[in-house]
């Protein structure tokens, strides 16, 4: 099992914001890496238990902010990689773990338009851990949320991520996609500490908290 430390970090965001969250339609995406291994580590802050062989391209881990999320009443929908099946499974053995089984696990891959993107219903919330790791990925996922938005012009993505070089930006991207950000300070909603939920999470991971929206003032 694996979590990681900028799930911790955006499920903390979700708790905090827990009252807000029932009936809203909550959409997790990830990002597929392909690492060499691993280190596992352990969340009290949910019952999340995976246990997965071999496994040297993840995704989703086990879906942490999407379980949050529906925990605290929202309607949500997990997605991992189209072309993972091990990383759906993943998020159903999250689910069936959790006991969720209202949850459902699709298909989506960045910047692939596909008949699961295509039928998603409107969403309120993209739940997007650690999803702005390699600068090359950055404009498919945000054609992607583009197209989301398209649906729900108010929909906002909710981030998290890792500071991993100085060299990479959004801002640009942004501006071409016609989307703005704030960046939430992680004091405001008690992640300024290496062991959020008493886990050894986010440790000393510099991890920042991202809203992103529609630029448009009118919307």
């Amino acid at each position: 099992m694996y979590v990681w430390p900028c799930a911790v970090v955006l499920a903390q965001y979700l708790w905090f914001h827990r009252r807000s969250l029932p009936g809203k339609a909550v959409l997790e995406v990830q990002v597929l890496l392909r690492l060499p291994e691993m280190l596992c580590s352990d969340l009290s802050m949910c019952l999340l238990l995976t246990f997965v062989k071999d496994l040297n391209q993840i995704g989703a881990g086990v879906s942490l902010p999407g379980i949050m999320a529906a925990k605290c009443g929202a309607e949500v929908i997990l997605s991992d990689s189209s072309e993972l099946p091990h990383c759906l499974e993943i998020c159903r053995q999250s689910c069936e773990m959790n006991d969720l089984p209202q949850v459902r696990v699709i298909g989506l891959t960045w910047g692939h338009v596909s008949q699961d993107l295509l039928a998603l219903p409107s969403q309120d919330i993209i739940l997007a851990s650690d999803v702005f790791f390699e600068p090359e990925d950055f404009e498919d996922i945000l054609t992607t949320v583009y197209f989301l938005m398209q649906k729900n012009p108010k929909v906002q993505l909710w981030s998290t991520y890792q500071v991993r070089s100085a060299d990479w930006s959004l801002e640009a991207l942004l501006y071409k996609w016609d989307m703005k950000c704030v960046h939430i300070p992680l004091e405001s909603f008690d992640a300024d500490k290496e062991d959020i939920a008493e886990s050894a999470l986010p440790g000393r991971h510099t991890v920042e908290m991202l809203v992103i929206s529609f630029a448009k003032d009118s919307l």
